[in-house]
């Protein structure tokens, strides 16, 4: 602790061992960065623009698009920037809120995935109760709980992270400011910080989780119970992209922790999950929605064809004049 000194920024270092191809990555996920941000604001733009979607189910799904536009924007940016300037210093103010903004999305989303499936089960269980049981008050208190809770959980993780001493070095071994390669830099016992993100991931994430579980458990034995076809396939349909987001997002993270530990393993596979978390998946989610709802596509496309219209309208307008 004598010996300890004061930092005042952090090098991101993950990315910088790939000189030779900076320019190829940087075109990728500058691409894929623009696919989401286009993707996720069309979903929101068509939402907004159409009455019919304003049920609890597109609700939810707003706010999914909401964070798959600030989760990327949080990273991507300066990833970016350090891919085209080799700029990887990030002050250390920077790297607190760049650390608190991506824990607190992270659990939001979490949360938000287990309200998602609870709309989704009372819509095939309760179908004749939905409206009822799923009030605009109700859908309100569950969205504001989960962005609540997730800020308010970040909010202690990063307060115990950076109030430890850094003395070791001010490089992180990541593309971002994540806890994990920022404790690893303390020249503190980091036991406390680790021990609550395990008990507080522990408790919300596998709560959420069983939240999850268990509606898709009641959905698909109730799907089953239907006896015509025509109703099955509807019935899934209602929540058949929900569930893809749901096995893309839990999928990735137990894929990626079941392999092997040695340390390169394990540098990797941090890699390789948080691209998927912070870049593939929000990229992903729109394209899944708007590819499999037939009521987001018939609702694009009202929305193209009304633009359209008040185009041709303005051209018509213009050359009158």
């Amino acid at each position: 602790m004598a010996n300890s000194t004061t930092v005042s920024e952090f090098i991101l270092m993950r990315l910088s061992h790939l000189p030779a191809i900076r320019f190829f990555l940087f075109a990728v996920f500058l691409l894929l960065y623009l696919i989401t941000l286009v993707g996720n604001g069309t979903i929101l733009l068509a939402i907004g623009a159409d009455s019919h979607l304003h049920n609890p189910m597109y609700f939810f799904l707003t706010n999914l698009s909401l964070l798959d536009i600030f989760c990327p924007t949080a990273t991507v940016p300066k990833m970016l920037e350090s891919l085209l300037l080799e700029n990887k210093n990030l002050s250390f103010a920077s790297c607190v809120l760049q650390l608190y903004i991506l824990v607190a999305l992270t659990g939001t989303e979490v949360f938000l995935l287990a309200a998602m499936a609870y709309d989704r089960y009372v819509a095939i269980s309760n179908p004749l109760r939905y409206t009822l049981i799923m009030s605009k008050k109700l859908c309100l208190q569950m969205v504001a709980g989960t962005w609540v809770t997730g800020f308010l959980n970040s909010l202690l993780h990063m307060v115990l992270t950076f109030i430890l001493p850094y003395c070791k070095s001010n490089a992180v071994n990541q593309y971002h400011c994540d806890i994990p390669p920022v404790l690893a830099l303390s020249c503190d016992s980091t036991y406390l910080a680790e021990m609550v993100v395990l008990i507080l991931g522990g408790i919300f994430g596998v709560g959420a989780f069983l939240v999850t579980l268990v509606s898709y458990v009641y959905i698909i034995s109730t799907i089953l119970r239907i006896r015509s076809t025509e109703g099955k396939r509807k019935a899934f349909s209602t929540c058949a992209s929900h569930l893809m987001a749901v096995c893309l997002f839990y999928g990735t993270t137990i894929f990626t922790y079941i392999r092997p530990s040695s340390s390169y393993h394990q540098d990797q596979d941090r890699l390789v999950v948080t691209i998927l978390y912070g870049v593939i998946t929000p990229m992903l989610n729109p394209l899944i929605y708007s590819l499999r709802n037939k009521e987001v596509k018939g609702a694009l496309r009202r929305v193209i064809a009304e633009g359209a219209k008040c185009s041709f309208e303005k051209a018509r307008w213009h050359w009158s004049k």
